[in-house]
């Protein structure tokens, strides 16, 4: 994990980075993160997610990057996509609108997936993403945090699990939402998603050399929680000796 106070610059809090791949938990457990220490969650993962709802709406065509990018563009100039600061605001708002459940359907996500592959899109919300985190005090969770977008932070972890075990939560999430889903089905997106994510030119789905490595296949969200928070926490303890 990255962590020295020489690398905060002039933030006054750090930025913890969470990537992963799809279904290991990252939403779950970067918001519980967020909340216990009382900062910012920034889910890019919603971020994509919001682009790709915005298109299918505006009619625009999944494999089209120009047409793509010039909607993200316009988007991120208008900062037309807000995260909630409170309980009381929208988890995620588009052009004012709560869009916080909407963009957490499945088809939501595929589409998601794919339009992150085009640079022109993830060229557009780079620096929106990097405005969030500006001062600090921010919980990003995404899959390339780390790796592209904060790559200074001072935190950086990487969670995972096994695909059966993220299918299974994922079909379950799906389930719970009262959307119709199959396990087999979820499995072999979860897979697919898995390769997408990973072979794509840009930003591909990978740990950074200095992220902290947690294997959630067997942890429970508490447990994870609690690793990421006291790594955290520990930033601004001296090391023993010193």
């Amino acid at each position: 994990m990255s962590g020295t106070n020489g690398d905060r610059r002039d933030r006054p809090e750090p930025i913890v980075a969470i990537d992963g791949p799809a279904g290991a938990g990252k939403s779950t457990v970067s918001r519980r993160v967020a909340e216990r220490l009382g900062y910012l969650l920034l889910d890019t993962g919603a971020l994509y997610r919001s682009i790709a709802l915005a298109a299918l709406r505006a009619g625009v065509e999944l494999g089209d990057e120009q047409a793509l990018g010039r909607l993200a563009t316009e988007l991120a100039e208008h900062r037309a996509i807000q995260f909630g600061r409170s309980p009381a605001e929208p988890a995620v708002s588009l052009r004012g609108e709560d869009i916080s459940e909407a963009i957490r359907a499945q088809s939501i996500g595929n589409a998601a997936s794919r339009i992150s592959a085009f640079a022109a899109v993830r060229t557009a919300l780079l620096s929106l993403q990097r405005t969030f985190a500006a001062s600090g005090g921010v919980v990003a969770e995404g899959r390339d945090m780390g790796t592209v977008v904060f790559p200074d932070a001072e935190a950086k972890f990487f969670l995972t699990a096994s695909a059966a075990v993220r299918a299974e939560r994922r079909y379950r999430e799906l389930l719970g939402r009262g959307q119709p889903a199959s396990l087999e089905q979820v499995r072999q997106e979860v897979i697919e998603r898995d390769e997408r994510d990973s072979r794509r030119a840009v930003a591909p789905l990978r740990q950074a050399a200095d992220a902290c490595l947690i294997d959630a296949s067997e942890l429970g969200v508490d447990q994870v929680v609690d690793r990421i928070v006291d790594g955290v926490r520990s930033l601004d303890k001296p090391p023993p000796g010193s």
